[in-house]
């Protein structure tokens, strides 16, 4: 469900804005916007944020993203366009209501911190529930409960002089925090700090993510960072939005040039997953065929070794060609004495960096399940090293097929399955 919603917006800055915003409507260009002396600073931004979600808004200074930020909590009117708030158009809002949407629905977490000098951490981070006029045991209560999470137990009485950056800004998270409210909007908010400690607080942003589910709006110039903390995506330029996506979907399918140049030097191995690189497992033979039937498949597609599944897909293990070829030999009827059952399996949501060593280790595929212990793919080496390129194939591919023409072993639906890869 949308808790915010821009429709068109375009903010447009000089004397002359509102006609510059019909000329636009009309179909004018940039360069006809600023000959008339207005600077077009968003033009026609169109998104929605899921609740939950990490949204972040990335683009090189100067292409609009704080102003559209400030856009989303009314500190800026569009010149054009609507921006709702759970379902409210923020523009038309009495400024009384405004102010009070701002208190209960919408924190700021600054780029400099823009913590109050004189104030304890205990009474920085407290300060958006006393302008909410909450009484004073309250708002510390739950202030101290926010500075634990952040890490800054025992720093309650300090003043923020005496804190690192890296800490300061722990603070100005535990304050929007402590608001309560649905939505909190980051300005650049980690690029002040140093790579180490700018990491450990992309990483706490996460965890408490992950623990409260807020509406996080997050504007950087940092495409690793975007990709790393972003559920979703959006790249400016030139203060419109060329693409929304995912990581994967913006690294894999650039909307233009632009795009492909700017992702042209992140680091593929932890943006890729399992899942985008992963292909279909082959073939599939019944278990209760027994060793003849699963040698019989894997001499067809001149493999050594299976996994092994169960019902509804799950695997179980794998069986080798020797062992199978001595079961044949000695008339074993089943597979059940032979699967080895000491796979590693990874999930979909995998970071590819993370694969080259199994693949090194193993002499299948690397398989890939689902929370249920399905499979639902496998990476062969090659594909992976696919990943490492532009140029790859790494499109997200379709899960597990049947092979074109007739399975092999018996046709029962109520056998088990072997599934080979080559």
């Amino acid at each position: 469900m949308s808790i915010i919603r821009a429709e068109n917006v375009t903010k447009l800055f000089g004397r002359k804005a509102a006609e510059g915003a019909r000329r636009l409507a009309a179909g004018a260009d940039i360069d006809e916007l600023r000959a008339l002396g207005v600077t077009p600073a968003v033009v026609n931004a169109s998104f929605t944020v899921e609740r939950g979600e990490i949204f972040v808004v990335m683009g090189l200074s100067g292409s609009g993203k704080s102003t559209l930020l400030r856009m989303l909590n009314g500190l800026l009117e569009p010149t054009a366009g609507r921006v709702e708030i759970d379902g409210r158009d923020i523009a038309h809002l009495p400024a009384k209501q405004l102010r009070l949407l701002r208190q209960e629905k919408i924190s700021m977490v600054f780029q400099h911190f823009a913590l109050f000098p004189h104030r304890s951490v205990l009474d920085n981070a407290a300060y958006g529930l006393e302008v909410q006029g909450v009484d004073r045991r309250e708002r510390e209560r739950r202030a101290r409960h926010f500075l634990k999470l952040v890490g800054l137990a025992g720093w309650e009485d300090k003043l923020p002089g005496q804190l690192s950056g890296g800490m300061k800004q722990r603070v100005g998270l535990a304050r929007a925090l402590t608001a309560d409210t649905d939505i909190v909007l980051m300005d650049e908010a980690f690029s002040a700090l140093d790579p180490l400690i700018r990491r450990e607080v992309q990483d706490l942003l996460l965890d408490l993510q992950a623990q409260l589910g807020k509406t996080v709006v997050f504007i950087t110039h940092d495409l690793n960072e975007a990709m790393r903390i972003g559920d979703r995506i959006a790249m400016m330029r030139a203060g419109r939005i060329i693409q929304i996506g995912t990581a994967e979907q913006i690294l894999t399918d650039p909307a233009d040039d632009y795009v492909a140049q700017f992702v042209a030097d992140v680091d593929r191995t932890r943006v890729l997953t399992a899942a985008s690189v992963m292909e279909p497992a082959l073939v599939t033979v019944p278990a209760g065929g027994g060793p003849r039937t699963a040698l019989r498949t894997m001499r067809k597609h001149q493999t050594s070794e299976a996994f092994v599944l169960g019902r509804d897909r799950k695997l179980l293990g794998s069986v080798r060609a020797v062992d199978v070829v001595e079961a044949v030999r000695m008339q074993v009827d089943t597979l059940d004495d032979l699967i080895n059952d000491d796979l590693d399996p990874v999930s979909p949501d995998t970071v590819v960096a993370d694969l080259f060593g199994r693949c090194a280790e193993s002499t299948l595929p690397v398989p890939v399940v689902d929370d249920a212990g399905a499979l639902v793919g496998v990476i062969p080496p090659v594909t992976l090293l696919a990943a490492l390129s532009a140029d790859g194939d790494v499109q997200e591919r379709p899960g597990p097929q049947e092979p074109d023409g007739e399975p092999d072993g018996e046709p029962n639906g109520e056998k088990e399955d072997v599934v080979v890869q080559g």
